[in-house]
């Protein structure tokens, strides 16, 4: 079989979580996550945007970057990605191959008792091709939890923690405490840990695992002075932390949300001097006013059609930091294309954005995991409020639908949907807007 659609056949397996097969995996393979320094980030939401941030500023330092991140927002190579670029398929193809022939021998002597998982296999491609690349350190952001998951195979020498809240919680618990105890997880003894997170009793969960592995906790905002000018899609931040103090500069990424994300990136780059990563205040700046992180308020407009600001809200509390700044930045409402996976917390999704939303078309995004738009439209209508709720399966045909009620809709709930969408907008010549995104 083609090792891509092998490697994809995999996902039919789903979620396992524990570290035994992707340990005797890497273990076969020599252990390659020993060939670089590794910086773990785990999180609810805003984890992608610190592992962004961190990424562009180590660059701009002059240090080679690997980053591997998930999911992905159109092609599965956006995961693995080296100084900026993607693995070509030819290498993805290649790396694949090699992974799947070790699984198939240890799964044959018997050390494996089953086939790895898709988020096991990615993993293992990620480590093989950074130590190919020779990359100077590799940021892993957690795919799901953090304590079983299989990034959490890595010996990090830094890590990062961001705002925790309900997810996943057949998986992880049914409380911020424990989910916030599974993703504490990642802290491994004598490291440094910095956290976003800024409420006491979750704080608390990180501050005592770190005293059991003699780590060290990071409050980000602890210490911190800023100076915040916004105006809808721009944010200028001026930073004093107790390291440093930072030139004002425009952050790269649209959102009062990503204040503490950008806080966050920065005390974990500031932390990597002391593990041999320096990086000097210029590379900070310019990388986190540099930064891009597609899918994220990212507005796209498609000619004379109209204009689609795609964020990829995917739980309840990443609705409801998009509804705020749906609010702030739209007070009249606008219109919002929906689409979401089956097992997601729609309900906890919609309660947010009906609150800023004129019309909502709720769509199918074109993955088996996608909850119907006939379905979706019936539990969105449920919770009442004051917005027209319709239903058009084609998700391009949902979009257009939306426009007849506004120059500019909201595409959001699922990262699938933002992706095949982007792509679809980009493919009738969309442009990016200056300063989203």
């Amino acid at each position: 079989m083609d090792p891509l659609r092998a490697l994809a056949s995999l996902q039919r397996f789903g979620i396992k979580p524990g570290l035994a097969t992707i340990g005797r995996m890497t273990a076969s393979m020599g252990d390659p996550a020993s060939s670089f320094p590794s910086i773990i980030v785990a999180g609810t939401n805003g984890k992608g945007s610190v592992v962004a941030m961190t990424d562009a500023a180590l660059r701009a330092a002059g240090y080679r970057v690997g980053r591997y991140t998930s999911p992905h927002l159109r092609t599965l190579a956006e995961r693995f990605v080296v100084n900026g670029t993607p693995i070509t398929e030819q290498d993805l193809a290649h790396e694949a191959a090699e992974v799947q022939e070790r699984v198939d021998a240890l799964v044959a002597d018997g050390t494996l008792a089953q086939p790895a998982t898709f988020f096991e296999a990615t993993t293992a491609i990620a480590l093989s091709w950074f130590r190919r690349q020779a990359v100077d350190v590799a940021l892993l952001e957690v795919g799901l939890g953090g304590r079983f998951d299989a990034t959490n195979v890595v010996t990090p020498v830094a890590g990062a923690i961001t705002a925790i809240g309900l997810e996943h919680q057949e998986y992880l618990g049914d409380t911020l405490e424990l989910i916030a105890a599974e993703k504490a997880g990642v802290i491994k003894p004598g490291m440094v840990v910095v956290t976003t997170e800024t409420r006491p009793e979750l704080v608390a969960v990180f501050a005592k695992t770190c005293r059991v592995h003699g780590a060290r906790l990071v409050r980000a905002s602890a210490g911190i002075e800023t100076v915040v000018n916004r105006d809808r899609f721009t944010t200028e931040l001026r930073l004093t932390t107790p390291r440093q103090t930072y030139p004002s500069f425009r952050l790269g990424l649209a959102g009062a949300h990503q204040v503490p994300n950008a806080i966050g990136a920065v005390r974990l780059l500031e932390e990597l001097a002391d593990v041999g990563l320096p990086v000097t205040t210029d590379a900070v700046v310019r990388g986190l006013a540099g930064v891009e992180w597609p899918g994220r308020l990212d507005v796209v407009r498609v000619g004379a059609e109209g204009a689609v600001l795609f964020d990829a809200a995917h739980n309840p509390a990443a609705a409801t930091t998009l509804a705020a700044f749906l609010r702030e930045t739209y007070p009249e409402g606008l219109p919002l294309v929906i689409g979401a996976m089956r097992d997601k917390d729609t309900d906890g999704m919609a309660r947010a954005l009906l609150l800023c939303a004129t019309h909502i078309v709720c769509t199918t995004p074109e993955t088996p995991r996608a909850m119907p738009a006939h379905e979706l439209a019936a539990r969105t209508r449920r919770l009442g409020g004051a917005a027209t709720v319709t239903m058009e399966p084609n998700p391009w045909q949902a979009v257009t639908a939306a426009w007849r009620h506004a120059d500019t809709v909201c595409v959001t709930g699922s990262i699938f949907l933002v992706g095949q969408l982007l792509a679809t907008a980009e493919a009738r010549g969309g442009t990016r807007k200056q300063g989203s995104g």
